[in-house]
């Protein structure tokens, strides 16, 4: 076990003939932390540890690379390579869902099972930020967070408004949400992996239901962040009181807490 993971119990889950590693922590109602490419770095790990002390248990499937292993260059070009040639996710083909979220979708429901409460939350991370809207086909899913969502690759006017799903699944995703389900996504403004037009969508189809959180990423942004800011919660986190990405990681553990334990509390 990587020392990064150190209070984390690593686990096989099998569903249609898939089997992944799933690290899991923590006690409470249940969070999916998708991690970003190439994998679980330590960043990722150090976000799913302030998911657990928040006071939920965490499920963090190893979906690429090496759990634990630090980003480079040359093991993010490896991890994207295989993310494009796999079969399991959807890089750049329009009105499609990733294969992998039906497996996600099953962990979600695993783990509702074993945490019980009203439902679970997800997250994921760049190549994978859409895959908790996915997940949202699912009932168990009810607090799903879109961190930098990534896919499809933003090229083209049609790609940089597509969410990454199929007509069908987002039908599904705006009946939930006129349910009453939320969905939170946070992108940097200057991030061009993650298109402003990609969030009008959002914000078109799910209407109020869609809590946008943008950083400022602009020239002269009162923070300093970087114009190539991409991670939020992760790489370019800055844990001091009053930084966007503080109040960005802040905001996320609260809307789990909205969402998977006051809920729980008034039932």
């Amino acid at each position: 076990m990587p020392a990064d993971l150190d209070g984390f119990t690593r686990r096989r889950f099998t569903f249609e003939g898939k089997t992944k590693t799933v690290y899991t922590g923590g006690d409470g109602p249940a969070v999916i932390v998708i991690h970003e490419v190439p994998g679980i770095t330590p960043e990722v790990a150090a976000f799913a540890r302030r998911v657990v002390d928040a006071g939920f248990t965490v499920y963090m499937p190893s979906l690429l690379g090496e759990p634990g292993r630090p980003f480079s260059a040359l093991y993010g070009v490896r991890s994207m390579v295989h993310a494009c040639v796999s079969r399991e996710f959807t890089t750049w083909g329009l009105d499609k869902t990733s294969p992998i979220t039906a497996w996600l979708r099953a962990l979600a429901r695993k783990a509702h099972m074993q945490c019980g409460g009203p439902g679970v939350g997800a997250i994921g991370m760049c190549l994978t930020g859409g895959f908790a809207l996915a997940m949202m086909i699912d009932a168990a899913t009810i607090a799903p967070v879109l961190s930098q969502p990534s896919l499809p690759f933003a090229f083209g006017s049609k790609r940089k408004a597509a969410v990454g799903l199929s007509d069908a699944d987002f039908e599904r995703v705006k009946a939930r949400c006129s349910d009453g389900v939320c969905v939170l996504g946070m992108r940097f403004t200057g991030d061009r992996l993650v298109p402003r037009d990609r969030f009008e969508t959002l914000r078109r189809e799910l209407g109020d239901a869609f809590i946008a959180v943008e950083i400022d990423s602009g020239a002269g942004n009162a923070h300093g962040i970087p114009k190539g800011a991409h991670s939020v919660v992760t790489a370019h986190f800055v844990d001091e009181p009053g930084h966007p990405t503080r109040d960005a990681l802040d905001q996320v553990l609260a809307f789990f807490e909205a969402r998977l334990k006051a809920v729980a509390s008034d039932s």
